[in-house]
């Protein structure tokens, strides 16, 4: 079974015989602040009336830390050799470029 995904061009090293491209998985990821995922975690482990209790003193000393954000998504990253020939032959993607890669077991 096949899965085709579309990555985007991240790096390309030309040696001149052969050409090198970094890909990086082309997916929307919504970033998640620290701050969030520490409310939610810390409101899944306590009842309903020491949440009455704790959250808005919790909520108080996360308004004075920085926002952080973290990926919610690890994305793949695909690195591909190629004789720079076939690598003209797909038209010379730059970066920013978007490809498709079908995945499959052979």
């Amino acid at each position: 079974m096949a899965e085709i995904d579309a990555y985007k061009i991240q790096q390309i090293v030309d040696n001149g015989n052969a050409v090198q491209i970094s890909l990086i998985e082309d997916v929307q990821t919504e970033p998640l602040s620290q701050k969030q995922l520490i409310v939610e975690n810390v409101a899944k482990k306590l009842d309903e009336d020491t949440k009455k209790q704790v959250m808005p003193l919790l909520e108080a000393i996360l308004q004075a830390q920085p926002t952080i954000r973290v990926k919610s998504y690890a994305q793949t990253n695909i690195s591909i050799t190629m004789p720079k020939n076939r690598y003209e032959k797909m038209g010379r993607p730059q970066v920013g470029d978007k490809l498709e890669v079908e995945l499959k077991k052979i």
